[in-house]
């Protein structure tokens, strides 16, 4: 039935009842109460209202066109009057923000971008006439210089033509003043000269009259010029002062004019910025305290010269023009929202994503809490975390894969050659002591078993083997259960995969294991049945423990090749050769010789002599010495190329396996060897591979940092056994790492703080004293730095050549660090049938024991009802008036409890002991 209540369905989307009835009416579905039924075209049809109502269509992209973001923020301001030991009052201030934001449609984008384009010709134009209206303006200001130039002469020398007037009038005034001297003194010395003139004509002037005369007229020429000259420098200080005047307001006319061009100069910035967002051109946000939510561009604010200035220009004569004041703001905000196209690598730090989403920190890290990330600024996110929250945030995310250094390892279709026969690569499997090694010790002729300790191989070994059918590369794998993953390796790189299993002993653990391996590795299995030389030997048994897991014989229907062998007789050698060599005629492997090589790391370990030594299984290309190769995080050149008999190579093909000296470190098993083309691309690739590990790694603690918390806090005390574990080679101490955290129980967990290949050094020493570890020697031992820091904090250190001896020592050290273990156990049951008073001891209960034994010295319980009421210690234990140290079962006492008065009869008395239990894990 496809009618559901409207509160389910509000249950289901997790959306209240309430507000699913108002949008059903919206949508045209009359619906009033939570309870009433509605049906699946209705649901339907409020599916179509709400998508219609986010903006989304039918076949359209069903991401909301429109997002609403809310913010608040709350402040707190302090208020005086009160004092300084109390603070005063304080009053908090909430600011609340809402933004709408719509996502454009690839139409309205692409108009947009048209519009800028048209804005960008438009502003292009205007700058063009700008700049012609600059050149004009230059122009003419340059011809008024000249015309000013030229008053400025005019006038000038109209001053000094008035000068030298002045200077020509006081030189004739001089001069008239001495010619009226001379004639008064003349005048003075004519004593006797009175004669009357009798006759009738005009008096003439006497020469003193006309020297003052001619003085009169010299001094009013004189200040004439002198007026003159006052005027004329006049004239030029007005003028000089009209001059400045306009200099200054022509100088606040050009600044408004060069405000107003910034200004639009920014906006067009800010718009082109905007454009270039949208294209992808993005740059990373600056870092700092005023970043913004928004993605705003940073403005500057200046203060104006018109109004700083004017203190400066207080002293000038002439009053200034005050400067026109702008209206328009530098800042503008976007009328729509930014969608940025973010580049997203493999690995990226929170406070990187903010910067390139131009949002802050704090934003991000919520967006990352609301999808249920716990993150900090520092840590680093994966590739598909962050293309997540950038989504999630409205932006475009493109995904960026940074290994395009790596492409310089690519091998080009010319430089691979034609592909020819190779040796196949087969894999020894099987359980421990099942006779793998001492199979392939019998095939090559050797005793391999000899060098290993307890005859047990620890680690990979590879060989290569001439028989009369060609040659054969075998991989020889531990069987211990730790060696799982150096198993799982062996398989991956293999071709034939040779199952080892016991006649005697049939189909164990690790078999199992290595049936699995092998198909997952996809390869081709040959069942040799190994020990047929022993009397208790049972081919059929295996057969059919082995069909139990799909492995089928071929004499049984089935696909798979069941070869009964004897490693120390030699029966069925041949006959296992001839299977892997028919097989592999089948398989028909090939690879190509020419080019470079590529392999796969089977073991790498720490020489003392030599450095780091890798065995190694070249699967294509010809391996040189000399050649430069990475592998893994590591590099090098390959100084030296030996065989698995110690014999030097210059040239290793296909299915060749080889030990390889000149790396900068220990590879892990497993990781893959390639020729570089030259030394600087090797180094680049490995630091690169380095950084990357080291990201992933830091991005792996900081998410487990959280969920170790819980774990501690739902543990509570929980012992820790610290080790620090050093091995030969880097397989052996990564396989007995795992086998030793499988050790942990609820009770005691087992943590390795340092693990590496090579002797354990002072470094480990101060490592373990500084964990409160023990140091683990798998085949390696301490060197004379590490001995004295051992003996000084008197760590404790083991050595161990045989991981079974490691298992059972590290198991023993965890069973030693659990508490005590106590476990009652009932000694005596007395019934109680009457209680006596006694002034001595209180209430006395006369009691029958009914089984074991009442000892004195032991606790008891009081039971009513088989529940118990009381639990201490007995005060006194008596046989008619004797105080006895135990009763035996069907025996009458009197029994006294400590503390305890509230005895009645048919209470039962239970006794009992603490017994100290060996703890266990």
């Amino acid at each position: 039935m496809s009618d559901i209540k409207v509160k389910d369905l509000a249950d289901t989307i997790r959306v209240s009842p309430e507000k699913l009835v108002e949008q059903l009416n919206e949508a045209g579905i009359s619906v009033s109460k939570a309870d009433e039924l509605i049906t699946e075209e209705q649901k339907q049809t409020l599916l179509q209202f709400l998508q219609q109502r986010h903006g989304v269509a039918d076949g359209k992209d069903a991401s909301p066109r429109k997002i609403t973001l809310k913010r608040k923020s709350v402040s707190e301001i302090k208020l005086g009057g009160g004092s300084s030991r109390s603070g005063g009052k304080s009053v908090s201030v909430e600011v609340r923000k809402k933004r709408t934001y719509v996502k454009r449609t690839p139409d309205e984008a692409a108009a947009t971008e048209l519009l800028n384009q048209q804005q960008a010709q438009q502003h292009a134009e205007e700058l063009a006439k700008q700049e012609q209206l600059r050149q004009q303006e230059v122009a003419r200001k340059q011809q008024e210089e000249v015309d000013r130039q030229k008053e400025a002469e005019a006038e000038s020398a109209a001053v000094a033509a008035a000068i030298e007037a002045e200077k020509q009038a006081s030189e004739e005034a001089r001069l008239a003043a001495e010619e009226e001297q001379k004639a008064l003194a003349e005048e003075a010395k004519s004593q006797t000269a009175k004669k009357a003139n009798t006759e009738k004509t005009e008096p003439k002037l006497s020469a003193s009259q006309l020297a003052h005369k001619k003085l009169e007229e010299a001094d009013a020429k004189r200040r004439a010029a002198n007026l003159a000259r006052v005027e004329a420098e006049k004239a030029l200080e007005a003028k000089r002062k009209a001059r400045e005047e306009e200099e200054a307001l022509e100088k606040a006319r050009e600044e408004a004019r060069q405000a107003t061009v910034d200004a639009q100069a920014k906006e067009q910035k800010t718009d082109r910025k905007d454009t270039d967002t949208r294209h992808g051109k993005d740059k990373p946000a600056r870092k700092g305290r005023h970043d913004r939510d928004d993605d705003f561009e940073r403005k500057e604010l200046h203060v104006r010269e018109g109004k700083a200035g004017r203190r400066k220009k207080k002293k000038a004569a002439a009053p200034q023009k005050t400067p026109v004041l702008e209206t328009e703001h530098g800042f503008s905000k976007p009328t729509a929202p930014v969608v940025k196209e973010v580049s997203v690598p493999e690995t990226i730090s929170v406070g990187d994503l903010a910067q390139r989403l131009s949002v802050k920190s704090g934003e991000l890290i919520k967006s990352l809490m609301g999808l249920g990330t716990m993150a900090t600024i520092n840590q680093v996110l994966d590739q598909d975390t962050a293309v997540i929250v950038v989504e999630e945030m409205g932006h475009i995310a493109k995904p960026v894969q940074e290994n395009q250094v790596e492409l310089a390892l690519e091998v080009s279709e010319e430089q691979v050659g034609e592909a020819v026969v190779r040796a196949p690569v087969v894999t020894v499997m099987g359980h421990v002591d099942h006779g793998k090694t001492s199979l392939l010790d019998y095939i090559r002729r050797t005793k391999v078993t000899s060098g290993e300790a307890g005859g047990i191989t620890q680690h990979i070994g590879a060989y290569k083997v001439e028989t009369s059918r060609g040659e054969v590369a075998f991989l020889d794998t531990p069987g211990h259960a730790a060696f799982t993953e150096m198993r799982s390796r062996g398989a991956k790189v293999t071709d034939i995969v040779v199952l080892v299993v016991a006649a005697d002993d049939g189909v164990m653990p690790q078999t199992i294991e290595a049936i699995q391996h092998a198909k997952a590795a996809q390869s081709t299995l040959i069942v040799a049945i190994n020990k047929m030389d022993k009397p208790e030997a049972n081919p059929d048994r295996v057969k059919q423990e082995l069909s139990n897991h799909e492995v089928i014989p071929e004499d049984w229907g089935g696909d798979v090749q069941f070869v009964p062998v004897s490693a120390l007789t030699g029966e069925g050698v041949d006959d296992l050769l001839e299977a892997i060599s028919l097989q592999a005629e089948v398989m028909e492997l090939k690879a190509p010789v020419k080019g470079p090589a590529i392999g796969t790391v089977v073991e790498a370990r720490l020489d003392k002599g030599r450095g780091t030594v890798i065995t190694a299984l070249v699967q294509r290309g010809t391996l040189n010495k000399g050649d430069i190769v990475v592998v893994g995080q590591e590099f090098g050149r390959v100084r030296a190329l030996f065989n698995e008999s110690g014999q030097q190579l210059d040239t290793a093909g296909p299915s060749t396996p080889v030990e390889i000296l000149g790396l900068s470190g220990t590879p892990a098993a497993g990781d893959e060897l390639q020729v570089a083309p030259d030394d600087r691309t090797a180094r680049e690739i490995a630091t690169f591979r380095q950084t990357k590990a080291r990201e992933a790694k830091i991005a792996r603690q900081q998410a487990a940092k959280l969920d170790e918390m819980f774990n501690k806090m739902e543990e509570g005390d929980v012992k820790t056994l610290n080790l620090v574990i050093k091995g030969d080679v880097h397989g052996s101490v990564e396989a007995v790492s795992q086998g030793l955290q499988k050790l942990s129980t609820e009770q005691v967990k087992v943590r390795v703080v340092g693990s590496g290949v090579g002797g354990i050094n002072e470094t480990d020493a101060q490592l373990a004293a500084a964990s409160e570890a023990i140091l683990i020697g798998f085949n390696v031992r301490a060197d004379n730095a590490a001995r004295k820091v051992i003996s000084e904090k008197g760590l404790d250190v083991q050595y161990f050549s045989i991981i079974y001896d490691l298992l059972d020592v590290v198991t023993k050290a965890m069973t030693g660090m659990l508490e005590p273990v106590y476990k009652d156990e009932i000694i005596g049951l007395a019934r109680v049938d009457d209680v006596f008073r006694s002034p001595k001891f209180g209430d006395i209960a006369g009691c029958l024991v009914l089984e074991g034994v009442v000892k004195r010295s032991n606790p008891i319980r009081v039971l009513r009802d088989n529940v118990v009421i009381f639990e201490g210690e007995l005060e006194s234990l008596r046989r008619f008036k004797d105080d006895v140290n135990e009763v035996n079962a069907g025996t009458e006492c009197g029994i006294g409890v400590r503390n305890y008065k509230d005895v009645k009869p048919g209470d039962q008395i239970e006794v009992f002991e603490r017994v100290l239990m060996k703890p266990t894990l």
